[in-house]
């Protein structure tokens, strides 16, 4: 096992390289730069902003030492919030990031393999065909239209909770971020857990249990429950990786000074170092979650064995 984490642990590598230089040559490509306002700066002053970043080096040049430096751990200053490093800013905002993200998986989780186990209980009924239209719906429209609907119905009409990120509102503040970012997720997660529990309710070691006397519930939730989660147990890399990057929206959406509305805002003002250290630490936290997930498939699944 530990030989095979090192090795895509060294796999990665490529990969993140290849995502730091599109990159870094996708923000350098667009029109503009980090020091552009709606007042037109004097070439001289524009020259020397430029020589002390050292903007004015050629592309292979800049891009050699910013690899340089994010070998040693530093993603360099950010050329808008002048004050702070990347590094610093990252720090600053990614726990909220982090805390949404867990607690719209951990909602979808719950949610999803419970509807999912009934709806593979209840096959072919009126049960399975209603969770499974709901899974349609949750998977067909997107985050950035269900986040404007559940404002306007529950905090427009019903004034039930807040619209907005608000330092008044505690903790039902979270409430609707959280609920938009887990529906997608939920209807994922329903659709896998109910093609795979059909899956395995059907094999011999089921109807053995069965035969033995035991109930439905006690089979499902001591037999059936553990090997029908291996492909939900898959998906989860991806899916985590999705909610923390899809959070970049609902942030925006919500106002919630979390890593997404930084970089969003990066992206508008050209603030190279900060776009490029956000992807990077998003590229680097997706190798190291689906690493994470391969490596757990392993421990839950006896039959798999990693040479």
């Amino acid at each position: 096992m530990l030989r095979y984490t090192l090795l895509r642990v060294l796999g990665a590598i490529p990969t993140l390289l290849l995502v730091i230089a599109l990159a870094f040559l996708m923000v350098h490509a667009a029109p503009g730069g980090p020091f552009d306002d709606e007042r037109a700066l004097p070439a001289d002053v524009a020259a020397n902003i430029e020589r002390a970043y050292r903007l004015d080096e050629p592309l292979p040049r800049q891009f050699a030492r910013y690899l340089s430096g994010l070998v040693r751990g530093d993603l360099g200053p950010s050329y808008r919030y002048r004050d702070y490093t990347v590094s610093e800013l990252i720090g600053a905002a990614f726990p909220l990031s982090l805390q949404l993200g867990a607690m719209a998986m951990a909602l979808a989780i719950v949610v999803g393999v419970c509807a999912g186990t009934v709806a593979a209980l209840q096959q072919g009924t009126y049960l399975d065909r209603t969770v499974m239209a709901f899974s349609m719906t949750g998977i067909s429209i997107p985050v950035f239209v269900v986040a404007p609907v559940l404002v306007l119905f529950f905090a427009v009409k019903l004034h039930w909770l807040p619209a907005g990120w608000s330092s008044s509102a505690g903790a039902s503040r979270m409430v609707l971020p959280v609920i938009t970012l887990a529906l997608p997720q939920i209807a994922y997660i329903a659709r896998l857990t109910r093609a795979s529990m059909i899956d395995v309710l059907g094999r011999d070691f089921i109807r053995t249990a069965r035969a033995q006397g035991l109930g439905t519930l006690t089979v499902v939730r001591l037999h059936a429950l553990k090997p029908a989660m291996l492909p939900v147990l898959s998906y989860m890399g991806p899916a985590i990786a999705a909610i923390v990057t899809g959070s970049v929206v609902v942030e925006e959406i919500f106002g919630i000074p979390g890593l997404g509305q930084f970089f969003i805002r990066a992206a508008l003002n050209r603030d190279y170092t900060l776009v490029l250290g956000i992807v990077v630490f998003y590229a680097a936290l997706i190798v190291l979650l689906n690493l994470i997930v391969d490596v757990l498939y392993g421990a839950i699944d006896p039959r798999v064995r990693y040479r």
